[in-house]
């Protein structure tokens, strides 16, 4: 009886302890480095609620974007870019290639260029920005707490290794698996269906041998795309660093997904779905459903896609 009433004695002191602990906490300052696009209109949810419980965000971005405009809930910082105004709108016919209906080599070759336009100017933006010395001195004077950003443009990590602070990782995913390599996680082509394979995590022998080849078509396009950046990396930071070393300073990878939309992974202790945050504002889709697949539905402008599947792919804005 006597050591249990010393037990609870303790307890109470240790959570009297934690609720005066409570009183010292202070609101954190955040730098928030974002993808344009719908990347960006998630991201912009999250920094409503950190500002709606107390902390500070500052948004850094280039003077070029779609819709990254200043808000009431952060601080928006811009740097200006050397690309020019005349690509960048060419730049936003790009995603559209994705709802044609050409031939696959021909739409395999239209989203390679564009890939691969988007990968020259997300790293020219990048390259601007650690080139702005006035910039880079106001970041480090600022004493962020942490970056906060899409690690599908890695310059957000890059910059977090430069100064020195924790990146928080928000995100859908991440061409070439790198998720998996930069979080030290298994990653078992045998079980793991690939990108654009179509497979299940239930796989033929042929299936799973498909599995592997396309490692290496998506090895190539993502050297191509990310190899820019660990250069730039190895710049700045003064020594030589690979892509999973710019992407493994992620301190949190915050996913937006779900084991109901993905199949079943290894995942590590760092990463959290959080796919239902893509769900804050809903609308109510049209009971007229399509006669065909592909069509698109009368009052939504969805489109179902044509391999059978339950779920819907919007149309790109």
């Amino acid at each position: 009886m006597v050591t249990g009433l010393r037990s609870l004695s303790w307890s109470l002191v240790g959570l009297a302890f934690c609720v005066a602990c409570l009183g010292f906490a202070k609101a954190g300052k955040l730098l928030a480095i974002p993808v344009d696009g719908s990347h960006w209109f998630s991201m912009r949810e999250v920094i409503q609620e950190l500002k709606l419980r107390g902390h500070e965000t500052v948004v850094l971005a280039p003077e070029l974007s779609m819709h990254i405009r200043e808000g009431p809930f952060y601080t928006l910082k811009t740097f200006p870019v050397t690309f020019s105004k005349d690509q960048f709108r060419n730049m936003q016919k790009n995603p559209y290639l994705l709802f044609e209906t050409a031939p696959v080599l021909k739409r395999f070759f239209d989203m390679a260029g564009g890939v691969k336009d988007f990968a020259d100017m997300q790293f020219g933006f990048c390259t601007d920005l650690v080139s702005n010395k006035e910039l880079m001195k106001s970041l480090e004077q600022a004493h962020y707490d942490a970056v906060l950003t899409d690690p599908v443009v890695p310059c957000g990590a890059i910059l977090a290794q430069h100064l020195s602070v924790p990146a928080v990782y928000f995100f859908r995913g991440i061409p070439c698996d790198f998720t998996a390599e930069g979080t030290r996680c298994p990653d078992p082509s045998s079980y793991i269906p690939r990108m654009f394979t179509e497979n299940t995590d239930h796989m033929t022998f042929l299936q799973r041998v498909k599995n592997i080849l396309y490692i290496l078509p998506q090895s190539v396009a993502c050297h191509v795309f990310f190899s820019p950046f660990a250069r730039l990396a190895s710049e700045l930071l003064q020594r030589d660093m690979s892509i999973v070393d710019v992407l493994s300073h992620g301190s949190v990878w915050l996913m937006r997904s779900d084991f109901l939309l993905d199949y079943p992974r290894p995942i590590m202790p760092n990463t959290i779905f959080i796919g239902g945050m893509n769900c804050a504002n809903t609308k109510q889709l049209s009971q007229v459903q399509p006669s065909s697949p592909g069509a698109p539905y009368p009052a939504t402008g969805w489109m179902r896609p044509g391999d059978g599947r339950d779920h819907l792919v919007a149309r790109g804005k």
